[in-house]
């Protein structure tokens, strides 16, 4: 008969109680990582670009190594051991499994949960906070940037997205004519074209009944990130129709009313109520952010068919916008460590409702903090123009007549017997260059009219709040003075920019951000293109006949981004 007799010393017991308990900390520790980087940005940038395993899982097979490396294996302790591995094997599993049935709320990849949750607390104490948080569970369907769903909608909208991309081979033109009748024969075909798709394939009933029950309030019709994709949709749809052919060309650019579909006409003015915007032209959300879903493609392009030169342009101008909501990322690397520094606008729209409410709680400290999280995302964003719009990234002898134009507009209707014409999309629209003027106290470039036409309303409130809180003539006191000087450091950003580190030289002269912004958009601005009138999409046409040349033409351009510079203080 086999005896067994459990022998263990209280020493092999206490460590065998410290591995169970340290594995167990280890598990949690890495779930909440892995759940919310931004508890630890570098440990977990770290832990998911190094290994895909948990580390329990590591530490707990050398835990079984080690057991079995004693004197005396069969014995007891190697049987808490294995006891001890098989529990933290099944804390693993239950951590795989957790991300495997909800990866889409496990795995974030932003950092940015633990800021919706706090909004949502904080929105009952501060209107800046709970105009964010709406911005993020309304706009956003609950994320910032938007949740866009491209491929899940109601049976009765999925022909939009199809018609476009059947159409849109059919849109640009290797070789731009300067022939009124052929580009007008050109853009006929192409209206043709849309309007047999759309009157073959949308039943106007039920996407009208899909858009009331939504403006209802009935959200099960078209889930929010559904909803902001047939957004993007309809809008582009619009422009394509609305230009007919790329290059814009004059013929396209002298109309002063366009007759849209029936099947364009109905879903848009829902669309833009339940926005917040007036005008018949899409916007930067619509047309831009709107356009990529959440592994960052980009759906509806233009230039289908076009060569490399033009095709790459198109897409890193548009990412360039895109990118300043989403997702920069810069690497460095020490003597030991990968370090991952993630660079996006939603933390900095985070840190100006926390600056501003710390602020009237008077904890100037932390307010200090977050004014100083805020100038490190802000160069950093502040890159991303200066690294892709480039001649090498961005080709000014394509830029002109291929990316820009499809985005403007420049025709209206009448309204109560008066004729409003309505403008394309701007730069101005971006919501990180409209927020961070505001939160510095600087007045705005867009006007009332033109803020209720382009820009969503939770982001125009938005904006309203921090330039109503805006506490930068309020400072005093120690703390008031480096608060004062994290200003400053902001507002140098968006002066002046260094080249990168690995660039740079002590002599360097100091270039003007808002200055450089010009010095690289005017040429490209004045690229020939007979093919048109001079034009910007979110000026629409500026050229006259009295006009003498394009430098006469852009004038109002560039005295604009003068002044822009001059208020820059």
């Amino acid at each position: 008969m086999l005896r067994s007799t459990l022998k263990v010393s209280s020493s092999d017991t206490i460590s065998i109680i410290s591995s169970i308990v340290c594995l167990g900390i280890a598990d949690y520790v890495i779930e909440q990582v892995l759940q919310n980087p931004g508890l630890g940005d570098s440990l977990g940038s770290t832990v998911k670009s190094i290994t895909k395993a948990p580390l329990d899982l590591y530490l707990s097979t050398s835990l079984l190594r080690f057991a079995f490396g004693k004197s005396r294996v069969g014995s007891s302790y190697a049987v808490y051991c294995i006891v001890g591995f098989l529990a933290a094997l099944l804390l693993s599993l239950r951590v795989l499994w957790r991300k495997l049935r909800k990866a889409d709320e496990e795995v974030d990849e932003t950092g940015n949960l633990r800021k919706y949750q706090d909004l949502r607390i904080l929105k009952s104490q501060h209107e800046a906070a709970a105009i964010l948080s709406d911005l993020v569970d309304k706009d956003g369907a609950g994320a910032w940037p938007p949740k866009v769903n491209h491929d899940s909608w109601p049976a009765a909208l999925m022909p939009y997205k199809d018609i476009y991309l059947t159409c849109v081979p059919h849109l640009p033109a290797a070789d731009p004519s300067t022939d009124d009748d052929v580009n007008q024969e050109r853009r006929g075909k192409y209206r043709a074209l849309m309007r047999k798709l759309l009157h073959e394939r949308i039943n106007v009933a039920e996407v009208e009944s899909i858009m009331k029950a939504v403006e209802a309030g009935d959200w099960s019709a078209c889930p929010r990130d559904a909803y902001n994709a047939v957004y993007c949709c309809v809008a582009v749809c619009r422009h394509a129709y609305r230009w007919g052919t790329i290059p814009v060309v004059k013929v396209a650019q002298l109309e002063k009313i366009v007759e849209f579909p029936h099947e364009l006409n109905v879903p848009w003015p829902y669309l833009q109520r339940s926005f917040g915007v007036e005008a018949d032209s899409g916007n930067n959300t619509a047309n831009v952010l709107h356009n990529f879903n959440e592994k960052g493609e980009r759906i509806y392009k233009i230039n289908v068919g076009m060569s490399d030169v033009i095709t790459s342009s198109e897409e890193v101008f548009f990412r360039m916008f895109y990118d300043l909501e989403v997702l920069v990322i810069s690497a460095s690397v020490d003597m030991f460590w990968l370090s991952l520094t993630t660079s996006q606008a939603f933390p900095i729209y985070y840190d100006m409702v926390q600056a501003n409410i710390c602020f009237e709680n008077n904890d100037k400290e932390m307010c200090l903090r977050h004014l100083e999280s805020m100038t490190v995302r802000v160069r950093h964003l502040l890159m991303v123009f200066y690294q892709n719009l480039t001649e090498s990234r961005v080709s000014q002898s394509v830029w002109l007549s291929y990316v820009q134009g499809f985005q403007g507009w420049g025709v209206g209707r009448m309204i109560d017997g008066e004729y409003v014409k309505y403008d394309g999309l701007s730069g101005n629209h971006v919501l990180f260059f409209q927020a961070l003027d505001a939160f510095l106290g600087m007045d705005r470039y867009l006007s009332d009219q033109n803020m209720d036409r382009y820009i969503p309303i939770n982001q125009r409130e938005l904006c309203l709040s921090l330039r109503r809180n805006c506490f930068r003539k309020k400072l005093d006191g120690e703390k008031g003075v480096a608060i004062e000087k994290e200003f400053t450091k902001i507002v140098n950003y968006l002066k002046v920019r260094r080249k990168p580190v690995f660039q740079q030289a002590p002599s360097d002269v100091l270039q003007v951000f808002r200055a450089a912004h010009r010095a690289r958009v005017m040429p490209y601005l004045e690229q020939p293109a007979p093919e048109r009138l001079t034009m910007t999409a979110g000026k629409s046409v500026l050229e006259t006949p009295t006009t003498k040349d394009v430098k006469e033409a852009l004038k109002v351009l560039d005295d604009m981004l003068v002044v822009r510079f001059q208020q820059t203080v």
